[in-house]
């Protein structure tokens, strides 16, 4: 169950009088985490410390038991935990069950994030607190005490943009990341579902999405007071401008992720990335279908394993979610010829030479290509794999993009 902080029952809140309010939450906050840790029956020496400095608000919905506004979210405030024993997190992570499955806000960040890149942090936003998984510190032992979490069915992972997250966990860690809800997958499931067409290189970024009214725009302190999210992060310096003094960082110093100890930046910086994430997934799911939702699963699957790309292709991976029975729709998704059609993931190899001519001058062949398939058409970059492409999509859409490809490699 969800827990709030206090009903607030004071004045109006305002900017001069809000440092009450917040000086209140963070004694209770910082009790109810106490008690958390006192009936988990975990040892001082090794827990999270309970007084943490770090703390952050994460939005829930509201539990009246009616449906909230659209625009609406109640605000709790949460201890942000830096963990390096594995018996810091909660047992319900470690040892994942059908009795208590769990909704995560989920990410990681490192130095150049990929199969050959160092993966230093790994975020988790719980309803009642966020663990900031230390890689470094905690090491590979950790990090395989998240494994069972990490590839557990009853554990639901909600990040945006998975790909090269899953890649990471992989081949660093051998962790095959599972049941994953992708938001910038969902995204665009919801538009198309709403009659909006979608451009081949339209990937929306996490900024935008927790600037989307329809998902994160508006929210509720305690019932009382609805603030722009705009306003709000401005009022009270949990910007997203930080996210951009981040990446100049990055740019400066590929480092930055690997410092220890945390700064009070990259603390805030990578909360920010999860604490929105299971209100947004909240949001999400009231919107999709259940066609769009069997495509959301099965988009999350094929996405995790992409990168993931190695001899026996993806032979030790779960298995790709099947068509459902969807029997109750089936005549009318034929009515309207939208049955819906099993999704693949294909890996083209491309020859030495010839990746130019399938990227053309300034991506515009792979853009064509993509507008006349309807495939998402990926290719591995900087951060590789070099000489592959990978196609994801309807059956009959990925063999469209593979005769195109093949035909543009072969100088067609």
């Amino acid at each position: 169950m969800v827990k709030q902080v206090d009903q607030y029952t004071g004045p109006s809140l305002t900017r001069k009088n809000f440092p009450v309010y917040i000086a209140k939450t963070q004694a209770l906050c910082i009790a109810r985490a106490s008690e958390r840790e006192r009936k988990r029956g975990v040892g001082f020496d090794r827990m999270a410390s309970v007084n943490t400095p770090h703390q952050t608000y994460i939005p829930l919905p509201s539990e009246s038991g009616g449906k909230h506004r659209d625009d609406e979210a109640v605000l709790s405030l949460v201890p942000i935990h830096i963990v390096t024993h594995a018996s810091q997190l909660p047992t319900e992570f470690l040892y994942p069950s059908p009795e208590r499955q769990l909704v995560l806000g989920f990410d990681c960040e490192g130095e150049d994030l990929c199969r050959y890149g160092c993966l230093c942090i790994m975020q988790l936003a719980f309803p009642d607190a966020i663990y900031l998984v230390d890689a470094i510190q905690g090491g590979e032992t950790l990090m395989k005490a998240c494994k069972p979490a990490l590839e557990s069915s009853y554990i639901t992972k909600v990040i945006h943009d998975c790909k090269r997250d899953s890649e990471a966990l992989y081949f660093q860690f051998g962790i095959k990341l599972h049941n994953v809800v992708d938001t910038q997958v969902a995204y665009y499931l919801i538009e198309e579902q709403q009659g909006r067409k979608r451009s081949p290189d339209d990937y929306i970024s996490f900024v935008s999405l927790v600037a989307d009214p329809r998902y994160c725009g508006l929210i509720v302190v305690e019932g009382r007071v609805v603030f722009l999210v705009a306003w709000w992060f401005s009022l009270f310096g949990i910007s997203y401008v930080e996210k951009k003094e981040v990446r100049t960082l990055l740019r400066e110093d590929p480092k930055f992720w690997t410092y220890r100890p945390f700064s009070e930046l990259m603390v805030r910086a990578a909360a920010d990335d999860v604490r929105f994430l299971p209100y947004i997934y909240h949001r999400m799911m009231e919107k999709l279908n259940e066609r769009s939702l069997w495509q959301l699963a099965v988009r999350g699957a094929l996405y995790c394993q992409c990168f993931c790309i190695t001899e026996n292709e993806y032979a030790d991976w779960p298995s790709i979610p099947r068509i459902p029975d969807l029997s109750f729709l089936l005549d009318n998704l034929a009515v309207e010829g939208n049955v819906p059609e099993q999704e693949i993931l294909s890996v083209l190899d491309v020859p030495p030479g010839k990746m130019g001519c399938i990227i053309g001058k300034k991506g515009a062949s792979i853009l064509s290509i993509k507008e006349s398939c309807g495939a998402e058409i990926l290719i591995g970059g900087a951060k590789g794999p070099p000489d592959k492409v990978f196609i994801v999509g309807p059956v009959r859409q990925v063999r469209k993009a593979e005769a195109i490809l093949r035909g543009r490699m072969l100088g067609y």
